[in-house]
């Protein structure tokens, strides 16, 4: 099961993550979104469990815990929806 943690400091790091979401039960994947030009933490990342009832005991332990001067917010993460793809114009389209 997929988590979404989101508000996280940017000092925060995927082994905290993986240190404080393991209290509650097996983790098996850690990612913290970074923006492509920066580098920078985007602020939210996911955690996945090997199970539904690790990853619900630590929706309800960690859900508006403070972290690092920051409330969490840990729920489960939705697929991501479609979007239409963008295209960055070049070219003259004049007729």
């Amino acid at each position: 099961m997929k988590l979404y943690v989101g508000n996280l400091s940017f000092e925060t790091t995927e082994n905290d993550l993986t240190d404080l979401f393991s209290e509650h039960g097996k983790v098996t994947d850690v990612a913290i979104l970074n923006d492509r030009e920066t580098g920078r933490s985007r602020g939210f990342g996911f955690v996945t469990f090997t199970d539904a009832a690790g990853a619900n005991a630590a929706i309800a332990a960690l859900n508006g815990k403070e972290i690092g001067g920051r409330a969490l917010t840990v729920n489960e993460a939705r697929a991501r929806e479609e979007r239409p793809r963008q295209f960055a114009g070049g070219g003259n389209n004049r007729r």
